[in-house]
């Protein structure tokens, strides 16, 4: 398999593990304050990535802890935003307008650097917005929330995360970059968690959520995603993990959290057909070949 088409599939895999860890999520933050629950689970993370790789991890070069402090920090900010957000308005209008990061991502791209990317990506990213506005059905029923703000603000957030991943992580080891941001993401939630006193993991429940997302959804797919963007524009990236939302669904519904209906059918598939649209193979975009990783 060549490169990029690996980055691809690993990218899918990324927006899988994070589907399968919302669900999981969902009776955990009910259970112990979400911020505390993100400073637990970045924490185990980081000191994970630490332990299964030292020398890599802690061997710093010029640049990695300056840009991955920045890069970890927005990130932060990120799932901050995104939570006070949920708790002012509904999940539909919020799935609908964190997913907007698909749109700012080529647009703040191009607004910095006059960036411009491929027509079909365009056309994906049109596709994959009118995917996720029926797929969440916030497109039909929007109302004005204060909450709103928060969400937008949250899409920006991550667009402007994956852009500076994608600019700043060129050329450095993907598993450091991981673990200096995830380590700074949590140094942030860990001063918010500390405001109204710290609770900790209830039960073992929310501990197995923690491990989850801590272990795979955190260590594993920023991992990925860190190495992915060294291969793959933002725009496609963020196209790409959007997918998060269709799996997401898949397994609610095949958990029985959810009832499966038309418009999760239409949306996801228009989202779908986005994706193909932008990562079918062509003539025009030769592959790098897959050559083997030089481990430090």
């Amino acid at each position: 398999m060549q490169k990029t088409r690996l980055a691809v599939v690993a990218l899918l895999g990324v927006g899988f593990v994070w589907g399968a860890a919302f669900v999981l999520m969902k009776d955990a933050i009910e259970q112990q304050p979400y911020m505390d629950f993100l400073a637990t689970r970045f924490s185990i993370a980081a000191l994970a990535m630490v332990l299964l790789r030292p020398r890599v991890a802690l061997a710093m070069k010029p640049g990695d802890l300056k840009f991955g402090a920045l890069i970890g920090v927005v990130l932060a900010f990120g799932y901050i935003t995104q939570t006070i957000g949920l708790e002012l308005t509904t999940a539909a209008t919020s799935g609908f307008l964190t997913g907007l990061y698909v749109v700012f991502t080529p647009l703040i791209a191009w607004l910095f650097t006059r960036r411009r990317f491929a027509t079909r990506v365009i056309v994906g990213v049109v596709l994959a917005m009118i995917g996720l506005a029926i797929f969440s059905g916030a497109a039909a029923n929007i109302e004005f929330q204060i909450g709103q703000i928060w969400l937008v603000v949250c899409a920006v957030l991550y667009a402007i995360h994956i852009l500076l991943l994608g600019k700043y992580g060129m050329g450095r080891t993907p598993f450091r970059m991981a673990m200096i941001q995830i380590a700074f993401a949590a140094t942030v939630c860990w001063g918010f968690a500390l405001l109204d006193g710290y609770q900790a993991p209830p039960n073992w429940e929310v501990w197995f959520a923690i491990l989850f997302t801590a272990l795979l959804s955190t260590v594993i797919a920023f991992w990925v995603q860190t190495w992915a963007q060294t291969l793959i524009d933002p725009a496609r990236v963020a196209l790409l993990i959007t997918s998060e939302v269709i799996f997401t669904a898949i397994l609610a519904v095949g958990l029985g959290q959810e009832p499966l209906t038309v418009a999760m059918i239409v949306g996801g598939s228009t989202m779908l057909t986005a994706m193909l649209i932008v990562e079918w193979p062509t003539k025009a975009e030769p592959e790098v070949p897959l050559e083997p990783q030089i481990h430090e």
